[in-house]
């Protein structure tokens, strides 16, 4: 190997589990490329940096590395020990700092959030925190550069997750995704992440922004490396059997945006692949359920989020100026009681629709752009609130089912030379099947790095 902090996740699992790599090495290989690529590490960073971490912490990576090989020397340490990963910066890890990239929240949580409970208990090797968009609420994260230039939004709310990936700076980071955090920076960055099922990842010990939105899941170069980080952070056991993809819907949503001409070629080469090399079947959307939302997403995510942002009224002004418009918006509404659980059975109703509609036609996945985009100049995501409307068209639908979706890099644009995504969406209880499909579809499609 040319060096160490270029292995993905399963390749450095297989050089540790033979011996040939410790995890001390892998760890020092990672922390050097940090220093070599991500410059400063701060709250706002520079235009000539990526700032992808926030923080990082070196001496316990190596200390927690050197117990990985004691574990991995005994013989019967689980795969992912030893592994190197970067938390979002909402993911509690018992006695570090978590601030949400923000200047608001200043916390050292005295308890691991449950799902990096679960990778540490495999013995995978926190490096440290990663920026996300300040609390979550936002598709742009503009402190982080895009490791495919510097000028551009890496996407949010996972900017970081996704430009220390891209960078190579990692093999393994956690996101979150309410309206899209996961799949919007995977896109952007050319990498892969998986929103799980509504609640396979259990949200406890990570700040929130829209409770019954929220979910969390793996972030990686590739498809097949997801796999292993989210059997992890469920606490299951994949089932050793998937089906075979037989039949693919466009995704009817498509026809409500514009996509750049970039991203509709990286789609229509997506489902050349998938009729020729996959040989599964592209059936055109039968009659549909309700594809626009509307402002109701936005309204409901504006009150979770005024929920829990309460308890820092007394310093509001150390908000950026959109998560202030957001909490603004979220007083001006005073949604009642009432409003709420009206929006909420509507979306219940929504989502079994989905389930059932899905089913009738014996669709196994839909497939859509991930984002309608490339990535945007960085810079102005946090002028005011709702400046990602773009970025988020597509990816927020699927929170409000709560229903599983894979992104992976569809290629390179020909005429921006930045990357362009695409995602396999199903039924809730999906996420092994869309692993494995899109792995397969990855295979066929290629990697892409800055």
């Amino acid at each position: 190997m040319s060096d160490p902090a270029d292995l993905g996740v399963e390749d450095a699992a297989a050089a540790l589990g033979a011996r040939e790599l410790s995890s001390r090495e892998l760890v020092e290989a990672c922390l050097s490329r940090i220093r070599e690529r991500d410059g400063t590490h701060s709250h706002d960073g520079d235009p000539g940096s990526i700032n992808a971490w926030v923080r990082v912490y070196e001496d316990d990576a190596r200390s927690a590395a050197d117990r990985a090989d004691e574990r991995l020397a005994r013989g019967d340490a689980p795969a992912l020990c030893g592994i190197p990963i970067g938390l979002k910066d909402l993911f509690a890890a018992a006695g570090k700092p978590l601030t949400a990239s923000s200047q608001v929240l200043d916390e050292v949580p005295e308890c691991d959030c449950e799902a990096w409970a679960r990778l540490a208990a495999e013995g995978m090797v926190l490096l440290g925190h990663v920026h996300t968009h300040e609390f979550g609420a936002g598709g742009t994260t503009d402190q982080v550069g895009n490791p495919w230039a510097l000028d551009r939004s890496p996407g949010g709310s996972g900017g970081g997750s996704a430009a220390a990936l891209a960078a190579r700076m990692v093999p393994a980071t956690t996101g979150t995704d309410t309206a899209g955090s996961v799949r919007i920076p995977s896109a952007m960055c050319g990498t892969s992440g998986i929103k799980p099922t509504r609640s396979l990842v259990s949200m406890r010990g990570i700040v929130p922004l829209g409770p019954t939105l929220d979910h969390a899941g793996p972030m990686t170069r590739t498809v097949r490396d997801c796999e292993p980080l989210l059997a992890a952070m469920a606490g299951v056991v994949p089932p050793a059997s998937r089906r075979p993809l037989r039949r693919v819907a466009v995704s009817p949503r498509i026809a409500l945006v514009d996509l750049e001409p970039d991203v509709a070629d990286g789609f229509d080469g997506t489902l050349a692949v998938l009729a020729s090399k996959l040989g599964a079947a592209l059936v055109e959307p039968p009659s549909s359920p309700t594809l626009d939302l509307g402002l109701v997403v936005f309204d409901l995510v504006c009150a979770e989020m005024l929920a829990y942002h309460r308890r820092f009224d007394d310093r509001r002004e150390l908000y950026r100026p959109s998560i202030r418009g957001f909490l603004e918006h979220g007083e001006r509404l005073a949604l009642t009681a009432e409003d709420y659980v009206t929006a909420q059975t509507d979306r219940a109703e929504l989502t079994y629709t989905w389930v059932d509609w899905l089913a009738e036609h014996r669709i196994d996945a839909l497939v859509e752009p991930t984002v309608p985009i490339v990535a945007r100049p960085r810079g102005h995501g946090y002028d005011e609130p709702f400046t990602d409307v773009a970025e988020i068209s597509l990816t927020h639908y699927w929170d409000w089912t709560g229903f599983p979706v894979v992104a992976l890099p569809s290629g390179v644009g020909r005429r921006s030379g930045l990357p362009v995504s695409v995602s396999l969406i199903g039924a809730p209880g999906a996420d092994w099947d869309l692993l494995a499909w899109g792995a397969a579809l990855q295979a066929e499609l290629g990697t892409v790095a800055p």
